[in-house]
């Protein structure tokens, strides 16, 4: 079996050893700073957890000897700490930050190292490029591609019309932090919480804002490929708007850790969720206009006889199957790799990715433009 590290112990951290350790073909390592949080780790013959401060000089490559991987589902912010030690260690690094800056730190990494950097494993940024980029191959000539992605409750039941089922920093981050783009062929940066636009799905009006990370490396590999460019997160209609009150109005984008504080104690979590996926894409095949759409629902489901929420499982699904497909030689073994480098077929075959294959709907639809 091979050894794994993971270093994060909250609801991403357990839900992907508890995928991994149930595979049978993983020894699973949980690392975290809390005691509390590695007791909550489910116990199992092929998980074992350490509590340490991986911000110690040294300390985290030494737990990373003899390792395969480390996965990193921590905040953002310690995501250079990871891509160091695992660089220094020697060990393949997979990650599932949104954070641009961070993520050029980690390819900056990876141009010296003799293992792989594959940031960026999760649902947007993460399988949402995967998509996009199946979509946009099967173009003569690019015009615009969109993506949106939510991960919402079933059932709202407060102004926010949200609940808490990610990393409270990882969100923050996304609703502050200036946000990809290309604008008639440029790469751009556009703010954050802006460009509000309302669509339906089955019945169901959503709106869409800008928000930080969310497009991974596309931009850059789409560049001069395309005129239109855009990543926006999905929530349920006034969500924004109170957002922007907080955040600006009342000043807490500079007082993080205040915002943090009152959403942790104020907005519940859930395992009622259900993740959608929306991507179009618009350009030409043999000399017509074309759109052709991916549109998908993801909802909470059992892993290994337990309850999971949607975002759970779509983003530890996702940073599991890259794995497989690291481990199984499909992914090339060193250096950076680019989520839209991975094929859409065999993600959804894999044993992880399955959880966005199984209750496919609608995934395709083309019409003429």
């Amino acid at each position: 079996m091979k050894k794994i590290v993971v270093v994060g112990a909250g609801k991403i951290g357990a839900t992907i050893a508890r995928l991994l350790s149930h595979s049978g073909d993983y020894q699973v390592t949980v690392v975290d700073a809390l005691e509390t949080s590695l007791s909550a780790i489910e116990k199992h013959p092929a998980v074992s957890t350490v509590a340490a401060d991986i911000t110690a000089p040294g300390r985290l490559e030494e737990i990373l000897k003899g390792s395969f991987a480390v996965l990193s589902a921590v905040p953002y912010h310690l995501t250079t700490t990871i891509a160091g030690a695992a660089a220094n260690a020697g060990v393949h690094y997979l990650d599932l930050t949104e954070d641009v800056a961070s993520t050029r730190e980690v390819k900056r990494i990876a141009a010296n190292a003799k293992t792989a950097f594959i940031p960026q494993c999760g649902l947007a940024p993460g399988f949402i490029s995967i998509v996009a980029n199946d979509l946009a191959s099967r173009f003569d000539r690019l015009d615009t591609v969109r993506m949106r992605v939510g991960a919402l409750p079933v059932y709202p039941s407060n102004a926010l019309n949200y609940n808490l089922t990610w990393s409270t920093d990882g969100v923050i981050n996304e609703y502050i932090e200036p946000c990809e783009a290309v604008v008639n062929g440029e790469i751009t940066e556009v703010p954050a919480l802006e460009e509000r636009e309302e669509f339906s799905i089955d019945g169901v009006t959503y709106e869409a804002f800008n928000t930080s990370g969310g497009l991974g490396t596309l931009c850059e590999t789409l560049k001069g490929k395309v005129r239109t460019l855009n990543y926006r997160t999905i929530r349920y209609p006034g969500h924004a708007a109170i957002m922007k009150a907080l955040l600006n109005d009342l000043g807490l984008r500079n007082r993080r850790e205040v915002l943090k504080d009152i959403l942790e104690n104020a907005l519940p979590s859930t395992v009622q969720d259900v993740v959608i996926i929306f991507v179009t894409v618009t350009g030409w095949k043999e000399n017509r206009l074309i759109q052709e759409t991916y549109a998908h629902k993801v909802y909470g489901d059992e892993i290994a006889g337990e309850m999971h929420s949607a975002i759970q499982i779509t983003t530890a699904g996702s940073i599991c199957a890259v794995l497989d497909m690291l481990a199984d030689g499909t992914l090339p073994a060193r250096g950076f790799v680019h989520q839209e480098e991975i094929k859409l077929d065999a993600f959804l075959k894999n044993r992880f990715g399955r959880f966005y294959a199984k209750q496919e709907q609608n995934g395709r639809q083309v019409q003429a433009a």
